[in-house]
């Protein structure tokens, strides 16, 4: 799914990176969204967190992080934004990867993650051996293990359409957050941004949404899932969440498909 270039954050090539080098223009609504995706995180008052910026680019989220007295470090495929960074003298740590690969760092390690206009290229498939579902899920399922239990992730992003925002969506939830979508000035053309906000080990309340005088708030739950899954991330085939996910496949596929009831997956005994 390649990207329109309608948004001035699409400018580049279709890697993971932040595109901010488009003048202060998009300076501007870079710093904008990074203070939107910091104030979602709901950070504690009386304390510094260390953050995780996805796709950091320039690191101008990141300055944002510095000057609310935060720390942080920050990820990025492209050497040419990280290197512009390093001349900035930015205050965070800088890490060359592809989170598509996932997530390097220990368990429970940041206080949250922000990331503006990046997660979406992770749909991309930019070689042979990429697969857009498998490189979600190793991103959402290593940064649900990198951060700590109770603390949010707030990934901005541009969805080139409803079915790219099931597939992300749903990686998440495969990998185990819980949350929803929050979408700030939902009846704006311009102004309208999709703020994907996750919660780890806990089902929290997804933040009040902005709106303008003319528009409808717009918050999007999705449903917890329960946890039944195999080492490989997987619902145990057979089991009660297999045979539901597969029906539910089936009626997003038009297909005629039995109601659910409390018998649905349950073991019968053996007949002798």
């Amino acid at each position: 799914m390649a990207g329109s270039g309608r948004r001035p954050e699409h400018r580049g090539p279709p890697e993971l990176v932040s595109g901010e080098s488009g003048g202060s223009r998009v300076v501007e609504i870079q710093s904008q969204m990074s203070e939107r995706a910091v104030e979602l995180l709901g950070l504690p008052e009386d304390r510094p967190c260390l953050l995780l910026d996805v796709g950091c680019g320039s690191g101008l989220s990141g300055d944002y992080i510095s000057e609310e007295g935060h720390y942080w470090i920050g990820m990025d495929i492209s050497p040419a934004m990280l290197d512009v960074a390093v001349e900035r003298e930015v205050e965070g740590d800088l890490l060359l990867a592809d989170v598509g690969h996932g997530i390097p760092f220990r368990p429970g390690m940041f206080d949250g993650c922000i990331s503006i206009s990046a997660v979406q290229w992770l749909c991309n498939a930019d070689k042979k051996s990429h697969s857009p579902p498998k490189r979600l899920y190793r991103f959402f399922s290593t940064l649900y293990t990198a951060l700590a239990r109770g603390s949010r992730a707030v990934l901005q992003l541009y969805p080139e359409n409803s079915e790219q925002l099931e597939l992300i969506t749903a990686q998440a939830m495969r990998a185990g957050f819980t949350g929803g979508m929050v979408v700030d000035y939902p009846n704006s053309a311009k102004a309208k941004k999709f703020f994907l906000c996750l919660f780890v080990g806990t089902s929290g309340t997804l933040p009040k949404v902005r709106a303008s005088m003319s528009s409808s708030p717009a918050a999007v739950h999705f449903p917890h899932r329960t946890r039944f899954r195999n080492v490989k991330g997987k619902s145990v085939k057979k089991s009660r969440d297999w045979i539901l996910e597969k029906k539910e496949r089936r009626r997003r596929q038009g297909k005629e498909v039995r109601a659910d009831t409390k018998y649905t997956g349950r073991k019968r005994r053996p007949h002798f």
